[in-house]
């Protein structure tokens, strides 16, 4: 399930991560438009099912965020290695350990601060992704709920 959970989030993320400006016109984005419109960026996102979170995806293809399966439940924070969001060709896909394939994702711009990644051949798993305001966005939220903003895992929640 843990495994399930972890590529739906890869996938979701490397739909929505592995992309810094595409023309404003909607449409699909290959991979190095996807590339572009995503990396170094913020981005929420809800899924077909009601997994939401929010992540950022990296230049070298890893993944920081957090997951909330189903929309229930604890959110979790996910950490993805580098690598695990690639390019190759047109396509943006998942490398994750233990999978016995690498998913591909259809990538459909839909406004200039979102698009939608969906699973290449199942156009009814997607994730909409809305590009948010970044590091000081979440410091504003974070203020706003009272909590203090931890960026890293301490040593104690490590342990557990």
């Amino acid at each position: 399930m843990l495994r399930g959970a972890v590529v739906a989030f890869a996938g979701i993320c490397v739909a929505g991560s592995v992309l810094t400006s595409v023309p404003a016109l909607a449409g699909d984005m290959d991979g190095e438009e996807a590339r572009r419109f995503v990396i170094g960026k913020m981005f929420s996102y809800q899924c077909f099912e009601g997994t939401r979170g929010a992540g950022r995806v990296f230049a070298d293809g890893s993944v920081v965020g957090t997951v909330q399966f189903r929309g229930e439940g604890p959110v979790r924070r996910a950490f993805l290695p580098a690598n695990t969001l690639q390019v190759k060709g047109q396509n943006v896909c998942a490398s994750v350990s233990g999978m016995p394939f690498s998913p591909c994702f259809n990538l459909t711009k839909t406004a200039d601060n979102a698009f939608r990644g969906a699973i290449s051949g199942l156009g009814f798993a997607y994730c909409d992704f809305t590009r948010q305001g970044g590091r000081l966005r979440i410091a504003e939220r974070a203020r706003e709920n009272n909590r203090p903003l931890a960026l890293r895992p301490s040593l104690a929640e490590a342990r557990n």
